[in-house]
């Protein structure tokens, strides 16, 4: 499906919610899972159990043509891709480091660093480009900080984060990346359990691995998880929140005339874009009945999230952007007990994000029509590649 206009979801999805909410889609292999396009039935295949996220059950659907690269020849599987009880046990052993109340100690930290970022973007001649100077900057170097993974290696770990998320990769490609960034994440594992600091990875190591909790290759898997969706998809909203604000002045008076507005315009932000475009898979462990479908088991399920966050049913007018919307029941985090685990940081990013640059820049506008934007429409999470602005 290809979008007509470039912040909205193809138009195929809300013809399809509207007609037949639930029917089957064609995958790359020629497999036909179900689709599931409303908020309600999303929270369903999401939230219960008669589903399945293990992507080791038969019928899973793989939705990426290279998926199946990105299985370890060791057959570690992320814990986003176990079932309860077994996916609680990793989850847990990273729940206090994500808690809201660690997160709002974590602010003024990340306050400073999106005010250096910026700084440092201001400090250069305009045009500049969001994305290189702020909006990826940002999250790298704060979930760097939080796993104790070495800034000044943002280059080498963004780069293979591209190749695993574009949708053209070939396996070959996405082997490589993952076999790369794997020995990367391994040699620092044993470096943070020889000499530990005041980090994620090294607690970690010293509290699981060591003693025997974790494996090298689980702890690697975790760290790895972490690494790429901490800064991809935060990197992304940031930009698109920034685009899509500067493309509705009104909304963007809204904000600065009241910043409190703020962080309920970030859900509304959320909804609006839903960057995780292009579906969560799972599979049914028993029949499965929607209205006059039944999803039978062994029968693979992909939740369209766009599609969810623009139900007509759940939110007026849902194509447009309303930062005073109450859009909480959004779930671009996902919903049920795989729900994205770093949610409250990336909260805290882009409130904080969002804030800043309104404040700070009043004169912040395009440098190039809209047109002229490249958007990341052949990658796993949707955004820009680059956002030219001017001020």
């Amino acid at each position: 499906m290809q979008r007509s206009r470039p912040l909205d979801p193809p138009t195929e999805l809300a013809e399809i919610r509207s007609e037949r909410p639930v029917s089957r889609v064609t995958l790359w292999d020629g497999t036909q899972p179900w689709l599931v396009t409303r908020l309600e039935d999303a929270r369903v295949v999401l939230g219960d159990r008669r589903f399945s996220a293990d992507l080791r059950t038969p019928g899973f659907p793989m939705v990426l043509r290279a998926q199946q690269a990105l299985r370890r020849p060791d057959d570690v599987v992320p814990f986003i891709r176990m079932d309860p009880p077994e996916h609680g046990v990793f989850r847990r052993m990273l729940t206090r480091d994500f808690m809201i109340k660690r997160v709002n100690a974590l602010r003024p930290k990340i306050q400073e660093i999106v005010d250096g970022f910026l700084d440092e973007m201001l400090a250069k001649p305009a045009p500049a480009d969001l994305v290189a100077e702020f909006a990826l900057p940002v999250p790298s170097l704060v979930i760097a900080l939080l796993l104790g993974v070495p800034y000044e290696d943002h280059g080498f770990f963004q780069s293979r984060s591209n190749v695993l998320l574009n949708l053209e990769s070939t396996a070959e490609d996405v082997q490589g990346a993952r076999a790369a960034l794997d020995a990367y994440l391994g040699d620092l594992v044993d470096r943070r359990l020889r000499e530990p600091g005041d980090d994620l990875i090294s607690r970690l190591a010293v509290e699981r691995l060591a003693t025997g909790e974790l494996s090298r290759e689980q702890l690697v898997s975790m760290s790895f998880l972490l690494l790429i969706a901490g800064h991809e998809t935060t990197a992304n909203m940031t930009a698109l929140s920034i685009l899509s604000l500067l493309q509705n002045p009104d909304q963007l008076a809204v904000l600065r005339d009241d910043p409190t507005l703020i962080p309920g315009a970030v859900e509304e932000l959320l909804r609006f874009h839903t960057i995780v475009h292009i579906g969560l898979p799972r599979v049914a462990l028993e029949d499965v009945t929607f209205g006059d479908v039944t999803i039978s088991a062994g029968e693979g399920v992909i939740v369209s999230l766009p599609a969810a966050n623009r139900d007509e049913e759940q939110f007026a007018d849902p194509d447009q952007l309303d930062v005073t919307r109450e859009a909480r029941r959004q779930i671009a985090f996902g919903f049920g007990v795989h729900q994205c685990l770093g949610q409250p940081l990336a909260r805290a990013e882009l409130q904080i994000a969002v804030e800043t640059v309104l404040r700070r820049v009043p004169t912040l506008r395009l440098a190039v029509p809209t047109e002229e934007i490249p958007f990341r429409t052949a990658m796993a999470i949707y955004g820009v590649h680059q956002l030219p602005v001017t001020w």
